[in-house]
């Protein structure tokens, strides 16, 4: 063994340590030369710099702030797509990743825990225009579902256009039914093919999911994992709407309305408490709230419920399978609900316990008569109740809680306690009764002891009824937390060989009291006085009877040796009052908010710290402060000052002046001392001296100073008072001089520029301090305070009461359609003018008329409104009939007023599923809002002159009555030539007719044309959309257009008159001639000279000559018409030959086409027949 040789060490070569270690020794050899990897070109330096400073700049965006809580809400993932595009399965396949749970039943959000510090919530989005809206204002991230094998549906594109609108948030598409292609290369084009077109409506490079076929009704579980990775590394930038608004998604609806007010009106409106994680921002008690599909309301109340889906409550390396946990209430998961103060059990069918079927001998199966048995019970006959074993422990724990005979108070209050090993067991109800009986003087406690004797206690509670037990009143003196304490402490002890007994309180007659020392009495009567006492303390002090009465009623004498014993075993108990009210006094915290507001509670008694809840036992303290009996007994209570009396205590808020301080005012020279500072004083003394007027003017902050200010004034402060006031302002001057250099060298000494923070980072981090100074405003507040100020924060979960909502909402509830709760701030409680800027969408199949009514989606609202069109001329809106093609317009409508940059779409009906059209109609941002609209429309007025005259003519025909025109007086009109005028005065005579100046003369036939602007004014028109309060939700019908209004009443197109195109009849205008006087003819040029000839009546002599062929001309001119006429007829003889041709051939044609008809009709009954017998054949082999 000696002589083997040793192992050689062979080096990893593969793994993650070898790895590392090769990348090192790489980047060791790589970073020898630095130069050898440097750029050889300053041109491609050049640009690889530019690229990099191109990309870091894509990457910036505008910052805003993340109010994100530290325990975030779940994310909320909406699984959208069309139907059969495998939603239920995607989010059934999720979930069994997630939590390990079959889900059957998909209805409302379904929360689970997905990470050690995330949760999701999925919800299904239905094929219906109001889901889709209401899913894309409160998705994080969208799972847009694609049937590769049909391809994009219009429903994909409707909702990337909703999602556009209300923020866009993350998106991924998944490809399914990919089983579906046969052929591999089919399969990749496909890819391919929906890869770039998802990308075009996305962006370049969005995430594109391919899962292929299912597989036990689940997606392959390899698939599922990998979207679940890029899902929980997911993030997610605060959109700016819910970013400012707090939302809740509904994840369980109860009707809380009493049933006997159901019962006497079934339509009457309900109370309704809605359960969801809060998100957005704070919630405010009695906030506005907006439900879409239900209307407004008020918020009743809220308040915070446990976490019903939390997560881990400590950091750990992995998530445990007891912490993924899964909440979906609407979807009947796991049958636990949880309310504000009770958890809900929900067991289906009839249960009936399996202890109670034991004596009767009634096997597992004998509970089908009362309906469904429960899922613990056996389904074989015969077993015996005996043998059956729970399925687990949670089915284990549920059986024993059936089992228990007593309720958990029952319990508590039969329970027992004993704080001392001397002291008697105490029970809750001995206290409770106890707290009840106080005020009414007397009460009986009576006790019983193993052989059922009945012992009777008196118990005073008013120390009114003997003055020698003042120190009940010792009791209450502190707070009601404080006397149960004192109770238990105070109660009589036992010795540890008493017997436990049990105690009771009933009342009894005060006349029947023994008195203390009124033995004589009772030895009449033949009945013993028994000494009470509160404590074991009490026994062997200041008492002269050498017997006594021990706790338990026997005697006891009074000996050295028990005094001695006794003072041993209560050695611990000295000085435990001044222990206690320091240890007290040390924990407690004062409520501020109840002493501001609680009226209890006088000013003077705040003063004086005598600020407990009571303040009666401050009279019987300083009785019994001299006795030492006493002294023993008040065991834990609270005493004040009884020498600071309260009505007596001075402000402490002021300064009391003393005697000595008033007697020197009445010394001249003081008073001189400070009459310069008034103003009926010198004010030139004040100017000529410095000092005196730094003190005057002293309340001045110089803000530049400030620092230099708080950092050296405590150790300047003696230097400058010794030193010249010039040298001093010399020296604050260097020394900020050498502060500033200090900066200045911080800011340019640091290499790495480190400490240089351009304008994007500046923000951020100008953000991210507000952040945390708003989060540390309210860390030391309690809940309750935090609610009120800054009201509930987003991530806990909410219930939310309603009031006087409508019963449609309860009785046609559908878990299937999301129910959201959004917030309102206060301007958006108000109605107005909002004025839009609009495009119609480009896919929309018409253009957009002014008047028609269209459903907006704005903010958390959806509803229908009547628009007015317009386009701003840059000194006007001027109304617009239809919509622009290819370009914005404006549009103004009566509705709820929202911040400007708000986006929205408008479609014209959230009913009509079956259409094979584009329904979005437009999309736009909100502009601005207002009361008034400043909306015009063109209006062209006509007249024509009456009388002409050189600069000035009379007009008709535009006006009516001379109201009118004086409305219209200096108003700018113009005829069709162009000449300008000016409206002036009306004619008395006819009504109508005004009088107008012109630039020159007018004719008679002139058209004269005014042009003005009349206002138009929207119609105040508001119709919410109530889907959710309707039993079909996909059926809401608004106010229709005017198109459907006539196809329904099948009623044609009014046909105005002057709408209609006339044709124009133009008249021939005739100039009279041009006259030139003779004298300016003969000084014009002949160029310009009028060459007018005169008409004759006589022929000439070249009209009067006849033409005469020669022969030869004659011959060749008949030539010419003989050929032409061979021509002519050769012509018409091939026309008719080519006719006669041409019906032969469609003649013969239509026989063929004919042909092919039947042929065809008989080879398609062939094809069907075929096909309808392969699907029979193909169904019968499924079955």
């Amino acid at each position: 063994m000696e002589d083997k040789p040793q192992k050689a060490h062979r080096a990893k070569k593969g793994g993650k340590k070898a790895e590392r270690k090769k990348d090192k020794f790489s980047n060791a050899k790589k970073s020898s030369n630095p130069k050898a990897f440097s750029f050889q070109s300053a041109k491609k330096a050049e640009r690889t710099a530019r690229r990099n400073v191109e990309l870091g700049e894509k990457k910036l965006h505008v910052p805003q702030v993340d109010r994100t809580p530290l325990e975030a809400p779940p994310v909320v993932i909406a699984v959208v797509g069309p139907p059969g595009s495998g939603k239920s399965t995607l989010i059934r396949s999720l979930v069994k990743r997630y939590t390990k749970h079959n889900l059957h039943d998909i209805k409302g959000p379904i929360t689970v825990v997905s990470g050690k510090k995330r949760r999701l919530t999925f919800i299904e989005c239905a094929n219906d225009m109001n889901s889709m809206i209401d899913v894309a204002k409160i998705a994080d991230l969208v799972l847009l579902m694609i049937d590769a094998s049909f391809g994009f549906e219009m429903e994909t594109f409707e909702f990337l256009n909703i999602l556009q609108s209300h923020g866009f948030p993350k998106v991924m598409g998944v490809l399914t039914h990919l089983d579906k292609f046969r052929n591999n290369k089919s399969l990749r084009a496909t890819k391919k093919r929906l890869k770039h077109r998802f990308w075009t409506e996305i962006y370049h490079g969005a995430k594109l999911f391919y899962l292929s076929g299912i597989i036990h009704e689940r997606y392959p579980n390899m698939e599922i994992q990998n979207l679940a990775r890029f899902i929980s590394v997911m993030k997610f930038r605060p959109l700016v709407w819910r970013n400012t608004h707090p939302y809740v998604v509904a994840d369980r609806v109860e009707d809380l309305t009493d049933p006997e007010l159901i019962h006497q009106n079934p339509r009457c409106d309900r109370t309704v408490t809605l359960y969801g994680y809060l998100r957005g921002t704070n919630l405010k008690p009695n906030m506005r709230i907006h439900i879409p599909g239900a209307g407004d309301h008020t918020l009743a109340d809220v308040s915070v419920l446990p976490d019903p889906c939390a997560l881990p409550d400590k950091e750990r390396k992995r998530l445990d399978e007891k912490y993924k946990l899964i909440y979906a209430p609407m979807s009947d998961v796991g049958g636990v609900m949880y309310d504000k103060d009770a958890v809900y059990i929900n067991v289906p069918g009839n249960f009936t316990k399996k202890s109670a079927l034991a004596p009767a001998g009634l096997n597992q199966k004998n509970g089908d008569e009362d309906g469904d048995s429960d899922a613990s019970n056996s389904d074989d006959q015969g077993v015996p109740d005996e043998e059956t074993v729970p399925a687990g422990p949670g089915e284990r724990m549920v059986m024993d809680l059936q089992d228990a005979p007593d309720t958990l108070a029952s319990q508590l209050a039969e329970s027992e306690l004993r704080i001392f090993s001397h002291s008697a067991p105490m029970r809750a109800g001995d206290l409770d009764n106890e707290d009840e009986e106080e005020q009414n003087g007397i009460t009986e406690l009576v006790e019983e002891d193993d052989s059922g004797r009945k012992r009777r206690r008196a118990v005073f509670a008013n120390g009114d009824e003997d003055d020698d037990l003042d120190d009940d009143e010792d009791m209450d003196d502190s707070d009601d937390d404080e006397d149960m304490e004192e109770d238990d402490d105070d109660d009589d002890e036992e010795d540890d060989n008493a017997p436990r007994r049990g105690r009771s309180l009933t009342k009894f007659d005060t006349r029947n009291i023994p008195r203390k020392g009124d033995t004589g009495a009772d030895e009449e009567n033949g009945q013993e006085t028994v000494e009470f006492a509160e404590s074991d303390s009490d026994f062997g002090e200041d008492d002269d009877d050498d017997e006594m009465i021990n706790v338990d009623g026997r005697r006891r004498t009074n000996d050295s040796g028990s005094e001695d014993e006794l003072a041993g075993e209560l050695r611990w108990k000295a000085n435990l009052k001044e222990k206690a009210s320091d240890m007290f006094h040390n924990h407690r915290r004062t409520n501020i908010m109840s002493l501001i507001y609680n009226d209890d509670v006088t000013p003077e008694d705040i003063a004086s710290g005598n600020y407990g809840d009571n303040k009666d036992g401050d009279d019987s303290d300083s009785q019994s402060g001299s006795d030492d009996d006493d002294k023993e007994e008040e065991f834990f209570s609270l005493k004040t000052d009884p020498s600071k009396n309260t009505a007596q205590i001075m402000d402490s808020s002021k300064q009391q002046p003393t005697a000595e301080l008033l007697d020197q005012w009445d010394d001249e020279e003081m008073l001189d001392s400070i009459r310069n500072r008034f103003i009926t004083g010198d004010i030139d003394a004040v100017d000529g001296n410095p000092e005196q007027q730094e003190e005057v003017f002293g309340d001045f902050e110089d803000l530049e100073g400030a620092d230099d200010k708080q950092e050296g004034d405590d150790n300047d402060e003696a230097q400058d008072e010794d030193m010249d006031p010039v040298e001093a302002e010399r020296a604050r001057i260097a020394k900020r001089k050498e502060e500033l250099k200090k900066k200045f060298d911080e800011e340019y000494d640091d290499e790495d520029g480190q400490g240089k923070l351009d304008f994007y980072e500046k923000k951020k981090a100008e953000i991210a301090q507000q952040l945390a100074t708003n989060r540390e405003e309210f860390a030391d507040d309690d809940v309750h305070t935090r609610a009120l100020v800054e009201g509930y924060r987003p991530g806990s979960y909410v219930r939310l009461l309603l009031k006087d909502v409508p019963y449609e909402f309860i009785e046609n509830f559908d878990p299937v359609y999301p129910v959201l709760i959004g917030g309102l701030l206060t301007t958006e409680d108000q109605f107005g003018l909002v004025q839009v800027r609009l495009k119609r969408h480009r896919w929309h199949r018409k253009i957009l008329k002014t008047n028609d009514p269209l459903i907006f989606s704005i903010g958390w609202r959806r509803f229908q409104s009547i628009p007015i069109y317009s386009l701003n001329d840059g000194t006007r809106n001027r109304m617009l009939k239809y919509t622009p093609e290819h370009m914005h317009c404006l549009a103004t409508f009566y509705g709820p007023v929202h911040t400007p940059n708000t986006g929205f779409c408008a479609v014209q009906s959230v009913s009509d599923n079956k259409t094979s059209s584009f329904r979005i109609s437009a999309t736009g941002v909100v502009v601005d809002i207002s009361q008034s609209s400043e909306i015009v429309k063109k209006l062209k007025l006509t007249g024509t002159p009456t009388k002409v005259y050189k600069n000035t003519a009379f007009i008709k025909d535009m006006f009516t009555s001379s109201l009118e025109v004086a409305k219209f007086e200096g108003a700018t009109i113009r005829t069709v030539s162009g000449i300008r005028g000016q409206v002036k005065k009306p004619l008395p005579k006819p009504d109508g007719h005004f009088r107008a100046t012109f630039e020159d003369k007018l004719l008679m036939s002139d058209i004269v044309f005014l042009r003005a602007w009349y206002p138009v004014k929207p119609r105040k028109f508001y119709n919410p959309v109530t889907s959710l309060l309707l039993s079909s939700k996909s059926e809401w019908q608004g106010m229709r257009l005017t198109g459907q209004v006539r196809r329904d009443l099948e009623l044609h197109a009014p046909q105005n008159v002057d709408s209609t195109y006339k044709p124009i009849e133009r008249q021939t205008r005739r100039f009279n001639t041009l006259k030139i006087p003779k004298s300016l003819q003969t000084d014009l040029p002949f160029a310009s000279k009028p060459k007018i000839q005169q008409s004759t009546n006589k022929k000439s002599y070249l009209a009067k000559r006849a033409v005469v062929l020669e022969p030869e001309e004659k011959k060749i001119y008949t030539l010419m018409q003989q050929l032409n006429t061979l021509r002519n007829e050769k012509n018409l003889k091939r026309k008719l030959k080519d006719s006669e041709r041409q019906a032969a051939y469609d003649k013969k044609k239509a026989k063929v086409a004919e042909m092919d008809v039947v042929k065809d009709r008989e080879r398609r009954k062939d094809y069907f027949r075929k096909e309808s017998k392969a699907a029979i054949a193909k169904a019968k082999a499924q079955r």
